[in-house]
């Protein structure tokens, strides 16, 4: 890749609109300078150092769920970018679960009324595998949870399928709960398997995993996610018909494994004991590279950590960075992150978590309480050349800041265009070539800009009333 990247004529005015002089910090009574914005929004734009590395994150680590050997050279790795970066960094330990998927396969039993067809399937995260000759049964089309508890002895023996019409980014949260739940719901029916629709909004016959939970004391049957395309055929033959499938899943959790969260930080020059936290998370499915899930979140927090970093004075405040563990199948690495520092979460005042994709800034969005909006507002006005200068509606938050919660963490967010992010998520698709290195930069120069604006001016966000935990991206 280049290692600039070409300005609108909108932003290059911008940019250099003030003095190419040093920058100087901004004084006790005012907030962040204009040229310090040129500093940070400029040299995200035209460094191209997000994407490379990315592509060093993607390309040259791989995959990394939890307990893999990717997850451990992914650690390491960042590690010693940010050490490379001049950025102080630690690591902080965290037990992770450890899931082997294994082979997996499935087909379409052949009737009088078609031939055999293979299925395109990835078993869900955390399922339990079936026996080595596989489960044959008759499959059983449901749309909701509550369809599966109103069939009653209908489901006993059979595969729970359950459809469903995601075709926006919106619909996710609608249907989420059919894949995370779905097994433990249709075991206590009786049912042996479970295949789920897989949750996109796009697909060339590529299905897309993602975490299912069991219950205690309910049956843990084998559970699968089949491809759009796959889906779709299922339903066509069920309209006319019974039909057979037969799974065959060799995954297996082993014991938990050691991993870490990796911390760095910026110290601040006058309150370094006031924390602004920039979160995003390492691990990835085991496939697909996690190129926008969270690749790109993880190189927007880190390279913000190195931009601020280079500004001499530093911000006021502390920018911490935090590359959690485990936000895949277990969120341990956020829970772990909040009891490691429940007695200086009085003084993060404010979280920012990014893990919606790599795609262009659209606004910001806060969750905190009367006066934010007041607060930040005045210092957005750097990012509207990005199309990001507004404060959007809407609660700010995410999965790994959700342990945040009780302590009252003023959150914010850099809101980025997700509307395709769902076509990858997730599968085997979700690689480098799908992030835009240009929206990349975008995204990056508004993460870094507002993690300054927040840890430079002078008053802070007020803390939310109300300690309702906001909807994380996924179960996940």
């Amino acid at each position: 890749m280049p290692s600039a990247l070409p300005l609108s004529a909108a932003l290059l005015s911008l940019l250099t609109a003030a003095p190419k002089a040093p920058a100087p910090a901004a004084t006790k009574d005012t907030g962040p300078s204009p040229q310090v914005a040129e500093r940070l929004v400029g040299a995200a734009l035209t460094e191209g150092h997000a994407y490379a590395r990315l592509a060093e994150l993607t390309d040259g680590i791989g995959p990394r769920l939890s307990g893999s050997e990717g997850e451990k050279a992914a650690v390491q790795w960042a590690r010693r970018s940010f050490e490379a970066d001049g950025v102080k960094v630690w690591l902080e330990p965290v037990k992770v679960p450890r899931w082997v998927r294994g082979a997996e396969s499935g087909r379409v039993l052949a009737s009088e009324r078609f031939r055999e067809h293979p299925l395109a399937l990835l078993a869900l995260g955390g399922s339990v595998a079936t026996p080595p000759e596989g489960v044959t049964a008759e499959v059983l089309e449901v749309r909701s949870l509550e369809e599966v508890a109103a069939l009653g002895d209908k489901v006993k023996g059979k595969v729970v399928f359950f459809n469903h019409a995601m075709s926006e980014a919106a619909d996710y949260g609608k249907v989420a709960g059919l894949r995370t739940r779905g097994a433990a719901v249709s075991a206590k029916a009786g049912a042996v398997a479970t295949l789920v629709r897989s949750l996109a909004t796009a697909s060339l016959r590529t299905p897309h995993t993602g975490a299912m939970r069991y219950e205690e004391g309910v049956p843990q049957i084998p559970a699968a996610a089949v491809s759009v395309e796959d889906a779709e055929l299922l339903h066509r033959l069920l309209a006319a018909g019974p039909v057979k499938v037969e799974l065959k899943l060799s995954s297996q959790t082993l014991a938990d494994a050691d991993s870490f969260n990796v911390v760095a930080e910026v110290p601040g020059r006058e309150k370094p004991r006031e924390v602004v936290l920039l979160g995003a998370h390492l691990d990835s499915w085991d496939v697909g590279t996690g190129a926008h899930d969270d690749g790109a979140g993880v190189t927007m927090v880190m390279e913000a950590a190195r931009l601020i970093g280079k500004l001499k004075p530093a911000p006021r405040r502390t920018v911490r960075v935090v590359l959690f563990a485990n936000e895949e199948n277990g969120l341990r690495g956020g829970r772990a992150y909040a009891e490691a520092h429940a007695a200086e979460l009085g003084n993060h005042v404010a979280a920012l978590e990014m893990d919606s994709g790599g795609g262009r800034p659209l606004g910001v969005a806060l969750r905190a309480g009367p006066g934010g909006e007041e607060l930040v507002r005045p210092w957005l006005r750097p990012l509207e050349a990005l199309g990001a200068g507004s404060i959007l509606a809407g609660d700010a938050g995410g999965a790994d800041l959700s342990p945040l919660v009780p302590a009252r963490v003023p959150f914010v967010g850099v809101r980025v265009d997700s509307s395709r992010y769902f076509d990858v998520h997730h599968s085997a698709a979700d690689t480098l070539d799908k992030v835009d290195a240009k929206d990349l930069a975008r995204s990056t120069a508004a993460v870094a800009w507002v993690a300054y604006v927040l840890a430079e001016v002078p008053g802070v966000l007020p803390r939310p009333e109300a300690p309702a935990a906001p909807t994380p991206k996924s179960a996940h």
